[in-house]
């Protein structure tokens, strides 16, 4: 399943690519998430947690992120394990910043790859609804986390593991928007089909 999301941070490239460059601090703005540290070859574990009604998962993973600073282009490639339902999950991923004036322009792409229960969300549309939501939930968070208030957050690029690793475990993504995200994307497959009929 290939997704294409764009979105705009009220920040400059610059200062947006700096931020990029701290695993740590990008996965605390992401609902759900939670940073667990660099493994020995580079790659970077986590755990990624949601919940809809009877249904849960919470995979754990490891992720290989690249940074070309010529381009400021970020390309990831990661895969993860709900161990208690036995989902699994891949996924690739290109972001790129393109300079806006005083804002930076991010586009995201994306191929995601979805076995065992999870995989009927990829069937009902509902992972389209969710990164929509995410991306929203990301977005705000990062402003925060980038405000001058805030500025300890952004460390530098050459922070430790043990800085790295301070996230602290978030809650599942709501269930209740979850939830409602499910019964959008069963309507709208609802309607496709019987558009199909028509």
């Amino acid at each position: 399943m290939k997704l294409h999301k764009e979105f705009t941070l009220d920040r400059t490239r610059s200062e947006v690519w700096k931020f990029f460059h701290n695993v740590s601090s990008v996965a605390d703005c992401l609902p759900g998430a939670e940073y667990l540290g660099v493994n020995d070859d580079g790659s970077h574990t986590g755990k990624m947690s949601m919940k809809v009604g009877p249904f849960q998962a919470a995979f754990e993973g490891a992720a290989k992120v690249a940074y070309d600073e010529d381009t400021h282009a970020i390309s990831m490639e990661g895969k993860g394990i709900d161990r208690k339902g036995a989902s699994r999950g891949k996924m690739t991923m290109d972001c790129r910043l393109i300079e806006a004036d005083t804002s930076t322009k991010i586009l995201v792409d994306a191929d995601v790859q979805l076995s065992g229960p999870i995989a009927q969300f990829g069937r009902t549309g509902i992972i389209e609804e969710i990164a929509s939501v995410l991306i929203s939930d990301f977005v705000g968070n990062v402003e925060t986390k980038m405000a001058p208030t805030g500025a300890a957050a952004a460390e530098p690029v050459g922070n430790t593991r043990e800085s790295e690793a301070r996230a602290q475990p978030k809650a599942p993504m709501s269930a209740s928007r979850l939830l409602w995200l499910a019964i959008v994307g069963w309507f709208r497959s609802l309607f496709q089909r019987r558009q199909g009929m028509m």
